[in-house]
C-alpha cells in the first residue's frame, strides 16, 4: 500500500508517499481500506513538532472514512464490507494519511448512508470535538448564547449546527465573503473576524453562556464576552495556561464510539452535514496541508487515495 511519512520534522515538504506492508489488525482491531481521510489543523501542527507524537519517522492523520477489509480477534460490531467512520488511537499514531488502517473497533462507527466517504471522512475528529466541547463539557441548552470564533472552519462548522441542534443562540465570525455559508448552517449573528483585533470583534458580544476557542490567542477577548457564569472553552494546546488562568477548561477530543453514534444520528435526522471544500489526491498531500495552512478553507479538506 502507499502511506505518507516524514523523517524529519518541517514544512510541507518533509511529506513524501512510501510504499508499506498493509498492516494486520490485532485482536478487537479492524483493518479499514481508506476511502478519505481528514485533514485538521493538528495534523500540520503534528508535522511541524507540535509534541503529540515526539520525532518522526511518523505518519500523521486521525480522522477516515472506508469499507471494513478485515476483522481481527473478537472482533463483532463490523464484518467485512461495513463502511465505516471513525477518529482511531488519537493521540497517539493512527496514520490515517494511509490506503489502509488499522484501529480499536469501538473506536469506529457506521458511515451514514447519506454522507459521501469525503464528507464522512472530515466528520470524525472535527466532530467529535466540537459535540465534547459544546454537549459534554459544556452541557449547551436551549437558548444560551455560544460564541464560535472561525465557524466557516472545520470544528467551527460543524459546532454552528450542534449548538443549533441543542437550541442555542448562536454567534459566529468569519470573514465576510462567509457569512451567508455560517448563516446558512443556522448561526444568528456573524460577525466579521477581520474588523480588528479579537477584543475589536468580540466588544460588542456581551452575556455569552459558553465561549468557544477555535482560534488561539483570542482567551482574553473571550473571557470579557462571557457572562458571569459563561464557560471558555480552548482547543488549542497554546491556549491551555491561558484558559485555565481565565477560569476555563482547555479540552482534547478523544475517540469515542458513543459521541460517533450521536452524530450518526443527527446526520440521519438532516440535522448535520458536513462541507467539503477541496479533495487532494494522497500524492498531493503536500499541497494540502499547504492549502489549510492560509486558513481560508471553508468547512473540511480531504485526502482521497
Amino acid at each position: 500500500m502507499r502511506r505518507v511519512t516524514q523523517d524529519v520534522l518541517g514544512d510541507a515538504s518533509v511529506l513524501r508517499i512510501v510504499e508499506a506492508e498493509i498492516p494486520v489488525p490485532g485482536p478487537t482491531e479492524i483493518l479499514v481500506e481508506m476511502r478519505a481521510a481528514g485533514v485538521n489543523p493538528v495534523d500540520w501542527k503534528v508535522r511541524t513538532g507540535g509534541g503529540v507524537l515526539g520525532v518522526p519517522p511518523f505518519t500523521v492523520g486521525w480522522e477516515l472514512s472506508g469499507v471494513v477489509a478485515a476483522t481481527g480477534t473478537g472482533v463483532t460490531r463490523f464484518a467485512v464490507g461495513d463502511e465505516v467512520f471513525g477518529m482511531p488511537r488519537f493521540p497517539g499514531e493512527a496514520a490515517a494519511y494511509a490506503e489502509y488502517v488499522t484501529g480499536p473497533a469501538r473506536q469506529f462507527a457506521l458511515k451514514p448512508p447519506n454522507l459521501s466517504h469525503e464528507q464522512a471522512g472530515g466528520l470524525a475528529l472535527a466532530g467529535l470535538t466540537a459535540w465534547q466541547v459544546l454537549v459534554e463539557t459544556a452541557g449547551v441548552l436551549a437558548g444560551q448564547r455560544v460564541l464560535i470564533p472561525a465557524a466557516a472552519g472545520g470544528v467551527g462548522h460543524l459546532a454552528v449546527q450542534i449548538a443549533k441542534c441543542r437550541g442555542a443562540y448562536v454567534i459566529g465570525t468569519a470573514s465576510a465573503p462567509k457569512h451567508d455559508f455560517v448563516r446558512s448552517l443556522g448561526a444568528d449573528e456573524v460577525h466579521d473576524h477581520r474588523a480588528g483585533g479579537p477584543a475589536v470583534v468580540f466588544g460588542g458580544v456581551k452575556d455569552v453562556d459558553v465561549a468557544v476557542a477555535t482560534v488561539a490567542g483570542q482567551i482574553p477577548a473571550l473571557a470579557a464576552a462571557l457572562a458571569p457564569d459563561g464557560a471558555l472553552i480552548a482547543l488549542n494546546g497554546v491556549d491551555a495556561d491561558a484558559v485555565t488562568e481565565a477560569g476555563g477548561v482547555f479540552l482534547l477530543a478523544e475517540p469515542d464510539r458513543a459521541g460517533l453514534e450521536h452524530l450518526t444520528a443527527l446526520v440521519l435526522d438532516g440535522r448535520l452535514t458536513v462541507h467539503v471544500d477541496r479533495v487532494f489526491p494522497l500524492d498531493l498531500v503536500a499541497e494540502a496541508h499547504r492549502y489549510g495552512e492560509l486558513g481560508h478553507t471553508t468547512g473540511k479538506i480531504v485526502l482521497i487515495p
